[in-house]
């Protein structure tokens, strides 16, 4: 890992660097045989990157842990202004004043505080699937009432059923809004997230809006954050993190920007009720200096998984045609549609990980509308992705 430590320029970041991440605790790696039964599978599944952190994020780290006490920590005003003006400057959010964030211990703990908060038992949260699956467990373990809006493909890209959700909306108290989603690899334009707003409106939804994807968007596309679009925030709740962008999620620090006070009251309450604190010296210095030091990073990483999503799609059409890509206008998460493979999701499953020897997430653990299809990881060197991608060529060739 050479001269990677340093702060360098965007030539200095190599994210063709094979780093062995076995036995050292991580899920993604040391996971494998729980999660498939077998531990020799290239694992493209949990979603962190195989990429080291950006210099300044081990940098803030190192030098906090030469300091030799690691007590209980306050959150101090510097990690609020890291926020605040990373939201400003590239999302054009330039409102968001202090008294609205609240620090918390990632975006699950979260959706679950937010359902507890606004939603009493039996009243309906929506969600709109296939969609990430803490989306659903939040709204079942808090005794809620899950309605789903699932949402509908054409031509491989995916759209909001309006219709349909404005059926959802009139009985329900909550929408739970993936926006980039997770796994489709929307980013939702302005026109559809106007639309969200109206009917949430209409109906007096509060909106949870998981905007943790938010800064991984390619070109041609521009994310923006629902709560910048509405006339009144005051029903908006923002999730926003450094963990995918920067990839820190094993750090567990994620923000909630809650612009209304009785709001931000409530869920104070639920937090405390959860007794969940977020609070830990090494977390608040990674998730400061990836906001104020992480933007040249961030920008040789986007090139750097654009291309390996060109890469991809020029693969499967000329080697794997079986398998069709749904083109990801955001995060470093593929969606793949494997149907034309012709088999069930437990043969399926089967088949990449016993035969091509490729560990992905499979469709069916996002709800509806995810049969026959796997969740691909790119956040890794492409020749990995590469290898992946030759194994299952191979596989499918023996299969026939």
């Amino acid at each position: 890992m050479s001269n990677h430590h340093g702060l360098g320029h965007d030539s200095d970041y190599s994210f063709d660097l094979d780093i062995d991440r076995t036995k050292t605790a991580s899920l993604k790696y040391d996971g494998r045989q729980n999660m498939f039964g077998k531990a020799e599978v290239i694992p493209l599944w949990v979603a962190d990157m195989d990429f080291p952190v950006p210099p300044a994020v081990i940098q803030a780290l190192t030098e906090r842990a030469m300091h030799p006490v690691y007590g209980y920590t306050l959150y101090p005003e510097s990690l609020y202004e890291s926020l605040i003006n990373w939201l400003k400057q590239h999302h054009g959010w330039r409102e968001v004043r202090r008294e609205w964030v609240m620090m918390c211990p990632g975006i699950v703990p979260s959706l679950h505080a937010a359902a507890l908060a606004f939603a009493k038992p039996g009243e309906s949260v929506i969600v709109q699937p296939p969609v990430y699956y803490p989306f659903f467990s939040a709204v079942t373990s808090t005794g809620r009432n899950l309605v789903q809006n699932p949402l509908c493909s054409e031509n491989g890209r995916y759209a909001i059923d309006f219709d349909h959700l404005e059926q959802c909306a009139a009985g329900a108290r909550m929408l739970f809004l993936c926006s980039p989603h997770n796994p489709v690899g929307r980013v939702w334009s302005k026109l559809e997230l106007e639309r969200i707003i109206h009917i949430a409106k209409k109906y007096n939804l509060v909106i949870f809006s998981d905007e943790i994807h938010a800064d991984l968007v390619y070109a041609e596309n521009k994310h923006h954050i629902l709560a910048t679009l509405a006339e009144d925030s005051s029903n908006t709740i923002t999730a926003v993190a450094p963990s995918k962008t920067f990839n820190i999620p094993g750090l567990n620090l994620s923000a909630l920007i809650v612009p209304d006070e009785k709001r931000r009251i409530s869920i104070t309450h639920a937090f405390e009720f959860l007794n969940v604190s977020a609070a830990n010296p090494f977390s608040i210095v990674a998730f400061e200096a990836a906001y104020r030091d992480g933007k040249s990073w961030l920008t040789a990483l986007l090139a750097y998984l654009q291309d390996t999503i060109g890469f991809v799609e020029k693969y499967l059409l000329t080697h794997l045609p079986k398998i069709q890509l749904t083109k990801p206008e955001g995060t470093y998460l593929l969606w793949l549609d494997c149907r034309k493979f012709g088999i069930n999701d437990a043969q399926l499953k089967h088949f990449f990980v016993h035969e091509a020897g490729v560990g992905m997430s499979p469709g069916t653990l996002f709800g509806e509308g995810g049969k026959g299809f796997m969740r691909m990881n790119i956040g890794t060197p492409r020749h990995i992705i590469a290898t992946a991608l030759e194994n299952i060529r191979r596989a499918s060739l023996l299969s026939r």
